[in-house]
């Protein structure tokens, strides 16, 4: 039942969004049809053919945006057929479908397609033009061939911009899927790292010291109950509907950062918290950017530095914030393992999103340091 409701939404959702287009195919086929039939001479519309015939070089443009190499045939060999009856008319007339018609086509349907499509296009138009007594003059001719090749012409220009319109909401569904697998990431390694650590401590003084063992279960449901309930948040923003009002937790930020020493301690690692600077408000995507930042370098320590203590530096400068994790562990920079680059570029990654420029590598009094410095003026 659920995969037929999700299919069942898929084909909604379709309709849906291509209701509009309809609507609005519609209307112009409705439109320029009235236009047609009013504008045949009087003669004509005594004849339930070229009614017919007159009506079908428009009409079929309601499918222009489905079924346009179709729509252009029918409104081609309406127009000929018309004219093959012994009818006359002037182009803008009995042509205006060839334009819309060749416009379709352009916008979309790829160049080759749209250059078949052209030469049947101007074969009609150039029927469409020719008089019924008197021959096909050179100024008509040239003006049949320059009209439809600016329908042409103005159909591939939207079907271009359309191409580099979905190209620039791709790159921003990637930067987004990017964004998310951080914020995952981050969520994730440094719960997974304490869960992990503690695990160890349980295993290690279960039978000699229950007291230990059963403070590092505790931290290590804690810390899973933290993932989860950041993971919920995030997949709560992600599944509703912009219009929805409900309440969400705000994102972590650096008011968090006392309970992520907290946390990260009762993993066993000393942390030191320093700040320097007048603390104040900052712009929401940097406060959480300098948090999941401090929380990754913690993770590295962790995960890394073995035995180790660690200090977080906070300065908040007159325009920027620094941040700066230090530990006296072993200098995880010159591990073989991969796991740090690929943390430090996920760091570095958000803080030039932000403006900002990190650095990490080796202290020069042993250990390892990251240090990150994000611009609070002029940044969200």
């Amino acid at each position: 039942m659920g995969g037929t409701r999700r299919v069942g939404l898929a084909i909604v959702g379709r309709v849906r969004a291509n209701h509009r287009p309809l609507l609005t195919d519609t209307l112009l086929a409705v439109t320029l049809t009235a236009l047609t039939v009013v504008g045949m001479p009087v003669s004509d519309r005594t004849s339930w053919p070229a009614l017919m015939l007159a009506a079908l070089s428009t009409a079929p443009i309601v499918g222009r945006s489905y079924a346009p190499v179709a729509c252009m045939v029918i409104i081609s060999g309406a127009v000929i057929a018309y004219l093959l009856l012994g009818h006359g008319g002037d182009f803008p007339l009995y042509g205006i479908g060839l334009l819309v018609g060749m416009f379709s086509v352009a916008q979309h349907r790829p160049t080759r397609v749209a250059a078949i499509i052209w030469v049947l296009a101007l074969a009609a138009a150039l029927f469409a033009y020719l008089p019924t007594a008197a021959g096909l003059s050179w100024p008509d001719a040239v003006n049949a061939v320059l009209q439809t090749m600016g329908a042409w012409a103005l159909g591939d220009a939207f079907r271009r911009w359309a191409e580099r319109a979905d190209q620039r909401a791709a790159r921003a569904a990637a930067e987004e899927r990017a964004r998310i697998a951080r914020e995952l990431h981050d969520i994730v390694a440094h719960h997974i790292s304490v869960i992990s650590l503690q695990a160890g401590v349980a295993e290690y003084v279960l039978d000699s010291d229950p007291r230990t063992a059963r403070t590092a279960l505790t931290a290590i449901a804690d810390s899973g109950g933290q993932a989860l309930a950041e993971m919920r948040r995030m997949l709560a923003v992600l599944r509703t509907d912009p219009g929805d009002t409900a309440d969400y937790h705000p994102q972590p930020g650096l008011a968090q950062l006392n309970e992520l020493a907290d946390h990260t301690r009762a993993a066993g690692l000393p942390i030191e918290l320093i700040r320097t600077g007048r603390a104040r408000p900052l712009p929401p995507g940097v406060d959480l950017c300098a948090y999941r930042i401090a929380q990754e370098a913690l993770t590295n320590v962790l995960k890394h530095a073995g035995p180790a203590a660690a200090r977080i530096y906070l300065d908040y400068g007159e325009n920027a914030l620094t941040l700066r994790v230090i530990d006296n562990g072993r200098a995880c920079g010159s591990s073989t393992s991969s796991a740090v680059p690929q943390g430090i570029a996920g760091m570095r990654e958000r803080a030039e999103l932000y403006g900002g420029v990190l650095t990490a590598g080796p202290h020069t009094s042993g250990g390892f340091a990251v240090e990150v410095r994000l611009p609070t003026n002029g940044v969200r």
